[in-house]
């Protein structure tokens, strides 16, 4: 989306600083505030007084379409009584410096070299400006908010709380630049008109005064029709000053033009899933929310195209993408987020029943987003067997294709339609996820630790198979889970393994690991299965065959381990998981 109209002009200084004040100038409310260090406004003063460039503005014309929540730049809220013209894109930094350096008449706020708050006033050393062998940054001098300059022990060095003091010392406030004729007046009756001061003053003027009132900035303007995703996007483009926005500060700065406030709805949101039953989605950004939410709305949109008769590929597209989000209106948002958020709340039980119960066995929080999209459109549809059973092997071979990493909004526009259709029966192709997942068998040997999301999954998958507290039988339910403090812990123990000269990428693999509580593992020790397995029964007064049933539903040849056979067991085991993946993936039994 361009651009259409924009101008560039210069613009006296002056007048730019005098519509700062006024609030003809003013900033849209997602710009972040102002913290430049006095060194650097030093640097930008002196260049101007120099009439060196210093950068272009950009602004937008007020009135358009592109509504955003707007506030004075710092320094301006008690004056700005003017409702604003012109919004400030680029160059807030420099433009609120000289704002509030040269007309605001109070101490600039800024920060020192080791980013610590101050304040106080400009001054120039009138000798120094006029001695060419100096640079010009050494004749402008930050003094404190309180005029007064003292030592490391606190004793007074300089005071110009008194005009005439100033006067003495030849430092003109960088305050007066615009209106210094009664500094100057005072300035001449102080030293009794002295000619050899009167030309100092001229020379002065001449040379670094009136250059701050000549001086001319380029302003490049945004018409006021340019669409609002174009402004967010220019604003990003030329903006240098530091982090880049996201979405939902830009959003929230637009919806507050028509009294919305994103932030707090947020919190409120938040509040749906802060029950402990809800902790899987305790990770959830408020981007993640808006990637949802854009994706039924852009739903509604390409259905509504199309039941009006609009061609597939003429219709609008369904996305997540950035533009898509900053495309978002606040009425689709009021419609869509109560949707997208119970969407979540459906995710996180069907997360349940999977057995993914905390946000570090979350294969991918990503994948969350299209599955809430899927749920929220659903609705009732989402209820029956078949229909679980399809979203769980959509789900499934996201998680072991591994296909959730990396920019994914593609994919996730891709997801919803599909497995919407699929599950409701309007066709009978597999959404393109299923078909593009595939898990082989080398794969099992390579996943070793909890940053993979198949490592996560194939944790939780023994879990939803059955898997039971070894020296109880207690199925690891959700309450289970974390009264038990269940983690994931290898079957062959890391010090026998070592003990028999067994590589650690063999033993650190997800094969040689299996969900137990940190009682039973702490059993098991450094100890060779068959001699656990005995432990395990005495420590539960059983014997070890009712052990053994409980280690098979691991998806264990407990043969194996009364043999201590680490190779016969991580066979068997390979082949039991492979075939457990396959039936998630696939709905094979």
């Amino acid at each position: 989306m361009g651009v259409e109209a924009f101008g560039i002009e210069k613009e006296f200084l002056q007048d730019l600083l005098k519509q700062v004040r006024s609030g003809r100038i003013q900033l849209p409310d997602f710009q972040r505030g102002w913290v430049w260090p006095y060194r650097g406004i030093t640097g930008l003063l002196a260049s101007i007084s120099l009439g060196y460039p210093v950068g272009t503005l950009m602004t937008l014309q007020t009135g358009g379409d592109a509504r955003f929540k707007q506030r004075p730049l710092e320094g301006a809220a008690a004056t700005a009584t003017k409702k604003p013209d012109r919004l400030l894109l680029d160059g807030q930094q420099r433009l609120t410096s000289l704002f509030q350096a040269l007309m605001l008449g109070e101490p600039v706020q800024t920060r020192d070299d080791r980013g610590k708050d101050m304040s106080g006033w400009f001054y120039a050393d009138m000798q120094r400006v006029l001695d060419t062998t100096l640079d010009r940054e050494e004749a402008i001098r930050f003094i404190p908010a309180g005029k007064v300059v003292r030592d490391f022990r606190g004793q007074m060095l300089e005071d110009y709380t008194a005009a005439a003091n100033e006067y003495e010392a030849q430092l003109f406030p960088l305050a007066a630049v615009f209106d210094g004729a009664a500094w100057m007046s005072g300035y001449f009756k102080n030293w009794t008109y002295a000619q050899e001061k009167i030309e100092l003053w001229t020379q002065f003027d001449e040379l670094f005064v009136q250059r701050f009132k000549q001086y001319l900035v380029p302003v490049i303007e945004l018409g006021r029709d340019t669409p609002r995703e174009a402004v967010c996007q220019v604003f990003e483009k030329v903006n240098t000053g530091g982090v880049t926005l996201t979405v939902f500060e830009l959003l929230t700065a637009t919806y507050a033009a028509d009294e919305f406030d994103l932030r707090r709805d947020w919190e409120k949101i938040k509040e749906r899933w802060s029950d402990q039953q809800f902790r899987i989605l305790w990770d959830v950004q408020n981007t993640d929310l808006l990637q949802a939410v854009t994706l039924l709305a852009t739903q509604a949109r390409r259905h509504a195209a199309l039941e009006a008769g609009a061609d597939g590929e003429r219709a609008p597209r369904i996305g997540c993408r950035r533009p898509d989000i900053l495309g978002l209106s606040l009425n689709e948002y009021r419609q869509w987020a109560p949707k997208a958020v119970d969407g979540l709340l459906q995710a996180a039980r069907f997360l349940h029943k999977q057995c993914i119960y905390e946000t570090k066995f979350l294969p991918y929080g990503s994948q969350l987003i299209p599955l809430a999209a899927i749920f929220a459109t659903l609705g009732q549809d989402a209820e029956g067997l078949q229909a679980q059973e399809r979203i769980s092997r959509w789900y499934w071979s996201g998680v072991f294709g591994e296909l959730y990493g990396g920019t994914t909004e593609t994919r996730f526009a891709r997801d919803l339609p599909e497995v919407v259709a699929w599950v409701r029966g309007e066709t009978q192709d597999e959404p393109r996820t299923i078909r593009d997942a595939q898990f082989l068998p080398e794969r099992l040997t390579t996943l070793r630790t909890r940053n993979s999301a198949a490592y996560k999954g194939l944790y939780a998958m023994l879990l939803k198979a059955g898997a039971s507290d070894w020296r109880t039988g207690d199925a690891v339910n959700a309450a289970v889970y974390f009264d038990d403090a269940i983690d994931i812990h290898h079957v062959f123990p890391k010090a026998w393994c070592e003990k028999q000269g067994i590589q650690s990428k063999v033993y650190d693999s997800i094969v040689n690991k299996t969900p137990l509580s940190a009682r039973t593992n702490r059993i098991i020790g450094g100890y060779a299965p068959s001699e656990y397995l005995q432990r395990l029964a005495n420590s539960g007064k059983i014997d070890v065959a009712t052990i053994g049933k409980h280690v098979v539903r691991h998806v264990i040849d407990i043969d194996s381990l009364q043999k201590d056979d680490f190779d016969g067991f991580l066979q068997l085991r390979t082949e039991a998981l492979m075939t457990a993946i396959h039936s998630a993936m696939h709905g094979l039994s």
